[in-house]
C-alpha cells in the first residue's frame, strides 16, 4: 500500500459538504427527501433571501441569493425552511470529529469543509479507500452527501471535490492541470471572483492556461503579489501545509489615533469612533473579511490605556454595525476623563465567503440587499481614490499589516481559553 503514496509530496484530501444546510434539514426529515427545498429566512415574506437549496430545486434554476419570490416563481413547489444554526455547527462538529479518526492533520475551512493531510496513513488503506470510506460513514452515520477531492496539494483537492457534486470522488494530480484546467475560463478558478477575472480578461487572460503562461511582471501591475500567487494555483503549485492549528487564530484588524489635544466630549468622541470605525470597515472589506470580536481602546490624559471588547453572536464588517458596537462598549466604559487616545478593532476576522455560511439570516439579508451599493463605492474609490467617500475630519491609520485568519464560530467549544 505504501506503494501507493508518493515518495514526495503529499496526500491531501478535500471534503465537502453537498448543499450543507438542505442536507441536514432533510437528514433530519426524511419526508422532504426529493423534493426542492431551501433555506432561508423571512419564509413568511416572499422579499427573503435563500442561503442554500437542494440539488433537487437546481434543476429548476434556484440558486442561492436568490429572492424566495424568484425561487417560487422558478419552482411553484419550492418549500422554504428557516434555517436551524444549532443544528447544522453540531453536525459540523459531528463530522470534524469523524475526519480525526483517520488522520490529526485536519484543518476546518468553514462549517461544511475541510482538509485532511492522509500522506501518513498508508496502514488504512489507499487514498482513494480512504477518501471512500469517510463518504460512505458520513453518508451512512449521518445521512448526508458529500464530495471529495484527493490531490496533491490543497488548491487541487479543492478544484478536485468540485468537480462531482453530489457524492463524488474525484483524483487531480498535477500532471493532469494542463488537460483538465488550462481550457476553463479563468473565472472557474477556486480563489478567482468576478472582479479578479475582468482584471485578467482586459489583458487578454482568458482561461487559466493563459494564467498560468502570463508574465510575472503583467500580473504584479494588475493584481499585485496576489497575481503571483494565482499563477502558481494555475500550474497547480501550492505550498499551504493542512494547519489544525488555524482554528485557533485569533487575528485582528485595527485603527487608532492619537487625539489633536485631550477630549472629555462625548459626541466628539463618538464622531472619532465613527472615523475609526469607517476604516476598520473598508480595510475588511478590501480584504474581504468579516469579524466577531469587537474591541476599544481608550488611552487616558495620563496615559493610562485600557482596552475591553466583546464577543457578538453575528459576523460584521459594515461600518455602521462596527461603529455602533464601538460606541456602546466606550459609553459602558469610559469614565469621563479626559481622552488622549481612541482604537477600534475587528478581532477573531474570517473570510467573508466562509462567513457567509455562519451568518445570521437576517444580517445575510441585509448585506446581499446592499451589496450593489458596496460595488458601487469600491468603482468609485478605484478611479478616484479611496479619500472620494468621507465624512468628517480625516483619522490618521495606524501603521502596519492587518493580520487575517480563519475563526471558526461553530468549534468554539475546540478552542483556546484565552
Amino acid at each position: 500500500m505504501i506503494e501507493m503514496y508518493p515518495k514526495k509530496g503529499k496526500v491531501i484530501l478535500h471534503v465537502d459538504m453537498n448543499s450543507f444546510f438542505a442536507s441536514v434539514e432533510m437528514a433530519y426529515d426524511t419526508g422532504l427527501k426529493g423534493k426542492p427545498l431551501a433555506i432561508a429566512g423571512n419564509v413568511e415574506e416572499r422579499r427573503g433571501i435563500i442561503i442554500t437549496c437542494s440539488y433537487e430545486a437546481r434543476k429548476f434554476g434556484v440558486k442561492t441569493t436568490m429572492p424566495i419570490w424568484q425561487g417560487k416563481k422558478l419552482c411553484p413547489e419550492l418549500i422554504v425552511l428557516k434555517p436551524n444554526f444549532d443544528r447544522y455547527r453540531k453536525t459540523s462538529i459531528a463530522i470534524f470529529e469523524l475526519m480525526r479518526q483517520y488522520t490529526d492533520l485536519v484543518e476546518p475551512v468553514s462549517i461544511d469543509e475541510g482538509y485532511l493531510d492522509i500522506t501518513g496513513c498508508a496502514e488504512l488503506g489507499s487514498p482513494i479507500e480512504i477518501a471512500n470510506r469517510i463518504q460512505k460513514r458520513i453518508f451512512e452515520t449521518m445521512d448526508l452527501p458529500c464530495s471529495i477531492g484527493i490531490a496533491p496539494n490543497k488548491f487541487l483537492a479543492k478544484t478536485a471535490s468540485d468537480m462531482k457534486k453530489p457524492m463524488g470522488i474525484t483524483i487531480l494530480r498535477k500532471r493532469d492541470v494542463p488537460l483538465i484546467l488550462w481550457p476553463l475560463e479563468v473565472g472557474e478558478m477556486h480563489g478567482i471572483g468576478k472582479k479578479t477575472a475582468e482584471k485578467l480578461n482586459s489583458i487578454g487572460i482568458e482561461t487559466i492556461g493563459d494564467l498560468a503562461k502570463a508574465h510575472d511582471v503583467t500580473l504584479r501591475q494588475i493584481l499585485g503579489i496576489n497575481g503571483l500567487k494565482l499563477k502558481e494555483r494555475a500550474t497547480g503549485i501550492d505550498g499551504r501545509a493542512v494547519d489544525p492549528e488555524s482554528i485557533f487564530d485569533h487575528k485582528s484588524i485595527g485603527n487608532s489615533t492619537t487625539l489633536p489635544k485631550d477630549i472629555t466630549n462625548q459626541k466628539e468622541l463618538i464622531d472619532i469612533l465613527e472615523q475609526l470605525s469607517t476604516k476598520v470597515a473598508l480595510r475588511l472589506k478590501n480584504k474581504k473579511l468579516v469579524g466577531q470580536k469587537i474591541g476599544v481602546t481608550i488611552r487616558y490624559k495620563d496615559r493610562r490605556t485600557i482596552t475591553r471588547s466583546r464577543t457578538v453572536e453575528n459576523h460584521f464588517f459594515e461600518k455602521a454595525d462596527i461603529h455602533r458596537l464601538a460606541v456602546e462598549l466606550f459609553k459602558k466604559h469610559w469614565n469621563g476623563e479626559k481622552v488622549r487616545l481612541l482604537g477600534v478593532t475587528a478581532f477573531e476576522v474570517m473570510d467573508k465567503e466562509a462567513a457567509y455560511k455562519q451568518l445570521d439570516l437576517f444580517s445575510y439579508e441585509k448585506d446581499a440587499e446592499k451589496e450593489s451599493l458596496y460595488y458601487a463605492m469600491e468603482k468609485l474609490q478605484s478611479k478616484y481614490g479611496k479619500e472620494i467617500i468621507k465624512k468628517g475630519v480625516e483619522v490618521a491609520e495606524k501603521k502596519g499589516q492587518a493580520e487575517t485568519s480563519f475563526s471558526k464560530d461553530f468549534l468554539d467549544n475546540l478552542r483556546l481559553k484565552e
